[in-house]
């Protein structure tokens, strides 16, 4: 995994008595302000998105959904760094992001990417160790507290009795959870995780979006994730994002936006939205397969009719 990041190696290094949060707490009230200003995203000259504006709030749990191919990763790689719009900036702490420093940029901002290849020959702790490389300097090398983040952060994701292996030999959903522990070990005030439940079963995604949700409640984290799931994203986030071809089509709070039209719009199915049992947060529950399927024939039918239509007019 790779990571990025901004804020002074100051304000995060700290004592040893200092807890998990490392001075976190101490930047609640200083702005953090990650936001995208009427961007145009492109992979060559394949267009995904055109003319987006963001923001992503203070101190929120903030999680980007839609179908498949609608642009979610790409604004994540463009918040991130990672992607350089073609028009427009995405700002952090308002400065253009592409114009920092890569090192000041990983002090504030850390990354989970979706895909992370490991080198070769690596082991648990090694690797959750480089997440540490932001706040390393000639007048700061290796120290007791990297070696007590190092191991929090491992505990913290359940992989620290893998410390010592080699991270090649470890299953899908053992290897996502150490590449988190070292976007941990970054100990950014902003974190960005794209598709953090990717290789996990439903036990584990549970206890990664707890743990998510334990950064942004208790160290005062702002985090941006990509998540397929709508009911984890509707349970966990204080702020949704609804994305379709690479438009904003509604933000805000999960209770206030997810709607059977918000779902039927964005993912084109239908549904109904009826109250978590154990959150009370929206819970989507699609359609049967055969009113889905009725649902598609009654279209089929709309659209003939209106060309018929159409082609009378005319």
């Amino acid at each position: 995994m790779s990571a990025s990041s901004s804020t002074s190696s100051e304000s995060l290094s700290s004592g040893p008595n200092n807890g998990p949060n490392n001075g976190l707490n101490d930047r609640r009230s200083t702005v953090n302000r990650l936001s995208a200003d009427n961007v145009t995203l492109a992979y060559d000259q394949r267009v995904i998105a055109e003319q987006l504006s963001v923001e992503i709030p203070d101190n929120s749990f903030t999680v980007i959904v839609g179908p498949n191919a609608c642009g979610k990763s790409t604004l994540l790689r463009a918040l991130s760094r990672m992607l350089k719009p073609s028009q427009g900036r995405v700002l952090l702490d308002g400065q253009a992001i592409q114009s920092m420093p890569a090192k000041k940029v990983a002090r504030t901002l850390g990354l989970l990417p979706q895909s992370s290849i490991a080198p070769d020959g690596i082991t648990v702790a090694d690797l959750v160790g480089r997440g540490r490389y932001p706040h390393q300097g000639i007048l700061r090398q290796w120290s007791t507290e990297d070696e007590r983040v190092v191991q929090e952060s491992m505990e913290q994701t359940g992989v620290a009795e893998l410390a010592d292996r080699y991270v090649d030999e470890l299953s899908g959903g053992q290897r996502q959870r150490v590449w988190i522990a070292m976007a941990l070990a970054q100990q950014t005030p902003l974190l960005l995780l794209d598709e953090p439940t990717t290789y996990l079963d439903i036990q584990h995604q549970i206890d990664v979006l707890d743990l998510c949700a334990e950064l942004h409640e208790e160290q005062g984290r702002t985090l941006v994730a990509v998540l397929h799931d709508l009911n984890h994203a509707a349970r966990y986030a204080t702020h949704l994002i609804a994305l379709r071809g690479g438009r904003i089509i509604a933000e805000g709070a999960p209770n206030d936006i997810v709607s059977a039209e918000l779902v039927e719009e964005v993912f084109g199915m239908r549904c109904q939205v009826i109250d978590d049992p154990e959150t009370g947060t929206p819970l989507v529950v699609p359609a049967a397969r055969k009113v889905r399927e009725q649902v598609k024939k009654d279209q089929v039918k709309k659209d003939q009719l209106a060309k018929v239509a159409a082609t009378k007019a005319s």
